[in-house]
């Protein structure tokens, strides 16, 4: 059902991809918008066990095009590294596919927004706080990865 990486010697390890998608702070959640188009948006994110979960909203396009069509893909960018040329790039890049559904057990959901908050925030107080201020006004979405690629790009 998925392709294969057609420029196969540049493609990372999954072990090398994970290591992106931990060390990295956002990516582009892709989905099924509006009147069939693709709907590409931003996010910050983490990365568990196979998963990618971030917040939303509990309403909005984004969430609209989750529960329409349970299928996204997720895009993250490593830090590009300049070539001894001086002037192109070497980065690497991670595109998952997979499911998404918003996480509705309380106890699953709180615990990805500590994951979260610890990711983002300065300390684990911040969090917390964060936690009981606006944890009930928004929503989790999991990606379980089905499916997952990286890449070595030399940029010139």
């Amino acid at each position: 059902m998925f392709r294969k990486m057609r420029r196969f010697k540049q493609q990372l390890t999954n072990e090398e991809c994970e290591s992106i998608l931990r060390a990295q702070k956002r990516g582009v959640l892709a989905v099924l918008g509006d009147g069939g188009y693709p709907y590409a948006v931003p996010l910050n994110y983490v990365y568990d066990n196979g998963c990618i979960y971030f917040h939303s909203a509990v309403e909005g396009h984004k969430l609209d095009a989750i529960r329409a069509c349970d299928k996204g893909s997720f895009n993250v960018l490593g830090e590009p590294q300049k070539a001894d040329d001086g002037w192109s790039y070497f980065f690497d890049s991670v595109t998952a596919f997979g499911r998404l559904r918003e996480v509705t057990d309380p106890v699953e959901k709180t615990d990805h927004l500590r994951q979260l908050g610890n990711k983002y925030f300065p300390d684990a107080a911040m969090t917390e706080s964060d936690i009981q201020k606006n944890g009930g006004r928004c929503a989790v979405i999991e990606l379980k990865i089905e499916h997952m690629t990286g890449k070595h790009v030399h940029e010139r």
